[in-house]
């Protein structure tokens, strides 16, 4: 057995991670990306100050045999370490589902992992050609959309999100993402309105939505199955 899985902190309940689960969410130490919204910039280096190790967390899921439903891999990116198959199977062995939050930074890590999961909150960071203004990193948008069409063609139940900052975003920009969405088949979308608290780039200013976002929310609702606006 390689390296273990690095941790750099936990939710012990939730109910808002995987859909319909009681679930416990472990944030995966590292990312590739800088979005400027990040509210957990803490877990971008692939080192953090205060990761919790592999066997503690093997221990509180042991107390939680029962209890819980679902464990979901959240980040950071958990695709980005090499030893999350394992970490999953030793999940998956106690009798858990298993969700996945991630970005597909990498999409051949990420294909590899679909087969391994339940389910999976996507992160869709932008229109692919619009990436860079969002994650600071030359090609995230291929790579992120990328990803997407393999979950897509992979038929793992999924949810797919995007966090709107409104100086990154506007109204228009949001609705042509949204219809290629569902061009491409996507029938649940949420979007996540910024937490302005903590950012990894403080010189945003605050998110001041547009003034006829409730018309956005309304088309947002009859062109997607299943939409969801939180705040």
């Amino acid at each position: 057995m390689g390296a273990a899985l690095r941790v750099g902190g936990m939710v012990p309940l939730t109910t808002l991670d995987f859909p319909d689960h009681l679930a416990c969410v472990l944030f995966c130490q590292g990312c590739g990306w800088r979005c400027r919204y990040c509210h957990n910039p803490e877990l971008i280096p692939t080192c953090g100050a205060e990761e919790r190790s592999w066997a503690e967390i093997l221990g509180f899921l042991d107390q939680r045999i029962g209890l819980l439903e679902a464990v979901v891999f959240s980040g950071g990116e958990p695709t980005l370490q090499l030893a999350l198959p394992d970490a999953i199977a030793q999940v998956r062995e106690k009798g858990f589902r298993i969700g996945l939050h991630s970005a597909g930074i990498k999409p051949k890590l990420f294909r590899q992992v679909l087969p391994l999961v339940d389910w999976v909150g996507f992160d869709v960071k932008a229109l692919p050609e619009h990436g860079r203004l969002i994650t600071g990193v030359e090609g995230s948008g291929a790579a992120n959309w990328k990803s997407l069409e393999a979950l897509l063609e992979s038929g793992v139940a999924h949810e797919c999100r995007t966090t709107v900052h409104w100086q990154l975003f506007d109204a228009e920009r949001l609705w042509e993402m949204a219809q290629r969405l569902r061009k491409l088949g996507v029938e649940r979308f949420a979007v996540q309105c910024v937490r302005t608290a903590k950012m990894l780039d403080d010189g945003l200013a605050d998110s001041r939505a547009p003034y006829d976002q409730q018309k956005l929310w309304d088309r947002m609702g009859r062109l997607f199955p299943s939409f969801i606006l939180r705040g």
